[in-house]
């Protein structure tokens, strides 16, 4: 049964390799927006899953490769059984991780704002013994948003709220708890070791939540890899910075993606 419910467009062109998109810890597709719509409207397949990591059942949020064969399942119900995938945030480790494990099917990825290099960021959030996530603050909304973005807020109040009742619940504070506890365990050199595919990764110079000088050290030299810095910008490019972070995909789309096999 597929877990992940996914947007796509076919009516591109069918010789390119789709681009698919990965929702991220707390943020569904929406996130995806700009690039999504401006691929699809320059004829590229695209898809974007809608459930962020945290809405899945806890034995799928909290493991790095059932999320990826998850998202993989996904695709393939769309019948892109070659994709390049992108992501954001714990989906970036994800996309790392699909890369060594199924060479044949990920052509490339683009990642940005992975964790799991640096100490968790105080947003209001803690874990209990019990592996169950609560907010210890009113003010967690604008602390998250701090966190998130280097200057402004780019979430409407739609999006904000769909947000907080998502941490409402206590199935998806516990899912979420297991994906923090599965990002601090996971060996991320050793599955970037893995990777052979084309690599991009786009992240903000500011960004507050995964810092970005130990990524940049840790791929720095890596074979087929592009490591970009976006000036002004925080954690999530794709939103405070969407046009450069379009323009940054599609070029290295244009450059690097093969055609389907």
């Amino acid at each position: 049964m597929t877990v992940f419910t996914a947007e796509h467009r076919l009516d591109g062109d069918r010789s390119r390799t789709p681009v698919a998109f990965m929702s991220a810890l707390f943020a569904g597709g929406w996130i995806w927006e700009h690039p999504f719509q401006n691929l699809a409207a320059a004829g590229w397949p695209v898809l974007r899953t809608q459930e962020p990591i945290c809405a899945l059942d806890r034995t799928v949020a909290g493991s790095m490769e059932r999320l990826g064969d998850a998202f993989l399942e996904s695709c393939a119900d769309a019948g892109f059984d070659e994709v390049v995938v992108c992501a954001n945030s714990m989906g970036g480790l994800v996309a790392i991780d699909l890369a060594g494990r199924y060479p044949e099917r990920v052509r490339a990825i683009v990642v940005s704002g992975a964790p799991g290099l640096s100490a968790d960021p105080d947003v209001g959030l803690s874990v209990d013994r019990r592996a169950s996530v609560r907010l210890d603050s009113d003010d967690f909304r604008e602390r998250m948003l701090a966190a998130l973005f280097h200057r402004g807020r780019y979430f409407s109040e739609e999006q904000l709220e769909r947000t907080a009742e998502l941490l409402r619940r206590p199935s998806s504070m516990v899912s979420m708890a297991r994906s923090l506890k599965a990002t601090r365990r996971y060996s991320i050199g050793a599955a970037l070791d893995k990777v052979t595919c084309p690599s991009l990764y786009v992240w903000g110079r500011f960004d507050r939540m995964t810092p970005i000088e130990p990524w940049r050290e840790l791929v720095a030299h890596r074979p087929h890899t592009e490591f970009v810095a976006v000036d002004d910008c925080g954690h999530i490019p794709m939103i405070e910075k969407a046009e450069e972070y379009t323009t940054r995909l599609e070029r290295f789309l244009t450059g690097t993606a093969l055609p389907t096999r």
